[in-house]
C-alpha cells in the first residue's frame, strides 16, 4: 500500500514540474507536501527518490530537494540513447523471444488499443510501459535489460508527456503492432528499426517536448 501510494504522489509531482506548477529551481517542502497528500514522511521521501532517478529533483545534502529542468540539448541525448538500447534489446529479442512473451506484447496491446479508443494517454503509458520491459526481458541479456530499464525510468514523465501530442496515441499503437510483428517473424533488423523509430523523439514530438518544458519554466 506505502508503495502505491508514493507511486501516485511521484506522478502527481511529475505533472505539477512538467505544468510549471513547481517551477525550475524551486524547493519542495517535504513537510508541507506530506500534509496535503495526506501522509508520512516515508512515502513522500520513496515519492522524491523517484523523481531524482528521473532526474526532476535534485536532492542535496542539509540543504533539500529542488526541481530539475533537463535542457533541450541534455533531454536530446537521453532520448537518442534510449531509442538505441531499445533498438538493440529489439533486435535480441526478435530471435529469443518465447512464444509465452509474444502472448504478452499481445494482451498489452489489447490494454492499448482500449486506453486508445477512451483517449485515455495515462492508461495507455501503463501498458506501454508493461510493452517496452517485455522487450528489455526477452533480450536474453540480463545488463542491457537492466540498464535500458534504468534509462527508461529517468525518461519516464517525457515518454508520458509526448503521448498527449494530438495524434500520438493512435500512431503509437501502430508502431507497436509493428514491433510485435517483427518480432513474431524473428527479423532482427525490422525489429531493431521499429523500436528505434517509436523511442526516437524528433520533429514535432521534440518541440511538443520543448514547448511544455519552456512554459514550464516561464
Amino acid at each position: 500500500m506505502e508503495r502505491r501510494r508514493a507511486d501516485i504522489i511521484a506522478e502527481t509531482l511529475e505533472e505539477r514540474i512538467c505544468d510549471g506548477t513547481y517551477p525550475d529551481g524551486e524547493r519542495l517542502d517535504e513537510v508541507r507536501l506530506a500534509e496535503s497528500f495526506g501522509v508520512s514522511r516515508t512515502p513522500l521521501r520513496e515519492a522524491l527518490q523517484k523523481l531524482a532517478l528521473s532526474g526532476l529533483v535534485e536532492q542535496l545534502p542539509r540543504r533539500g530537494v529542488f526541481v530539475r529542468q533537463p535542457g533541450p540539448v541534455e533531454l536530446m541525448e537521453m532520448f537518442e540513447v534510449m531509442a538505441e538500447m531499445e533498438s538493440v534489446c529489439g533486435r535480441l529479442a526478435a530471435g529469443r523471444i518465447s512464444d509465452e512473451a509474444l502472448a504478452e506484447l499481445d494482451a498489452a496491446n489489447a490494454e492499448c488499443r482500449k486506453a486508445v479508443a477512451a483517449q485515455d494517454a495515462d492508461a495507455y503509458y501503463l501498458e506501454n510501459e508493461r510493452f517496452h520491459h517485455i522487450i528489455y526481458r526477452e533480450s536474453g541479456n540480463g545488463f542491457l535489460a537492466q540498464e535500458t530499464g534504468a534509462l527508461h525510468r529517468r525518461l519516464k514523465p517525457f515518454r508520458r508527456m509526448q503521448l498527449r501530442l494530438r495524434g500520438r496515441l493512435p500512431q503509437s499503437m501502430s508502431e507497436h503492432e509493428q514491433i510485435v510483428a517483427a518480432l513474431r517473424a524473428g527479423d532482427g533488423p525490422a525489429a531493431a528499426d521499429a523500436l528505434r523509430a517509436h523511442v526516437a523523439v524528433q520533429g514535432e514530438k521534440f518541440r511538443f517536448l520543448m514547448a511544455r518544458l519552456k512554459s514550464a519554466a516561464e
